[in-house]
């Protein structure tokens, strides 16, 4: 599996971390010894505002010139926005937008779109919420055909968060360019068997996202009952190899189904040690060996 560095990791997402330009991304990833990238499909990386079919050209030869390959460009979708605005074509904005990035695709060699489906809307059920989302995804995926661009979706929002229904959700869309960008981030978090889910998601995954993390449990302190109540746990993010996350296993168990695609690494929230470029390259180096030691497996 070809590692590859996700560009959000240098993007300033959370306070406190470095913000380098994607030029200057692009150079890091060179030096850190990463083969291809994942490029955040907004700014201050990839947004469609600033990268037209010229400037497109001009990053293809800056990656070339370094020798690494975009893999997959990164969208941010949530096809259930503003539902109770229904005057504001919400969808249509969304799906012109994955389109556009589709055409960046191609432009720079990537053959994958990652995109979101939804967050639950109290607006519409779920059943709505799930034909709505649907019928978005058809439509990307029929549009990123005509660039032969994979429209790939992430289990990330609400809406088919559950392999199971990421799969149920995949049948309904009923393209061939629509497939799952399946992680064990939000499995491991349900607590589901994520290595009976890869065996099951292998299949159909065009590509996959890994990040790892610790359980810091967190408390409020109730005095009138000298006692404390317990809250959702904080998910601390540390470096590959040293969360709960069984990756090892997962990657593994996608093997096993038949996944050959890449392996991308990302930092999209607050590091153990802070988001100092020093500590970001730190965990990237430590991806690197993971992904080594998983390539002699």
């Amino acid at each position: 599996m070809t590692p590859i560095l996700h560009s959000v990791s240098y993007a300033g997402a959370w306070p406190g971390q470095t913000r380098l330009t994607l030029d200057q991304f692009i150079g890091k990833a060179a030096d850190l010894g990463f083969p291809a990238v994942m490029l955040m499909a907004k700014r201050p990386h990839l947004s469609p505002l600033d990268f037209p079919p010229e400037e497109c050209r001009r990053l293809r030869e800056a990656l070339d010139a370094r020798a690494i390959e975009c893999r997959v460009i990164a969208g941010y979708t949530n096809f259930g926005a503003d539902l109770e605005h229904g005057e504001i074509p919400q969808r249509e904005l969304q799906i012109q937008h994955v389109a556009e990035l589709a055409r960046m695709a191609r432009d720079l060699g990537a053959p994958i779109v990652r995109v979101f489906t939804s967050y639950e809307h109290a607006s519409v059920s779920y059943s709505q919420l799930w034909r709505i989302t649907v019928d978005a995804l058809k439509e990307c995926a029929r549009r990123a055909a005509a660039y032969g661009v994979t429209i790939g979706v992430q289990n990330h929002h609400d809406l088919a968060a559950d392999h199971r229904s990421l799969g149920d959700l995949l049948a309904d869309v009923d393209e061939p360019n629509c497939r799952a960008c399946f992680d064990a981030w939000s499995p491991a978090l349900h607590g589901t068997d994520i290595l009976a889910a890869a065996r099951e998601m292998a299949s159909l995954t065009c590509h996959t996202t890994v990040a790892d993390y610790q359980r810091r449990p967190r408390f409020r302190y109730l005095p009138e009952f000298v006692n404390y109540e317990a809250r959702a746990a904080w998910i601390q993010a540390v470096p590959m190899g040293e969360g709960f996350i069984d990756y090892r296993g997962f990657i593994a168990a996608l093997r096993e189904g038949g996944y050959t695609g890449g392996i991308a690494y990302e930092m999209c929230s607050p590091l153990l040690g802070g988001g100092g470029e020093r500590n970001l390259d730190r965990y990237a180096r430590q991806f690197l060996d993971f992904a080594a030691q998983m390539a002699q497996a």
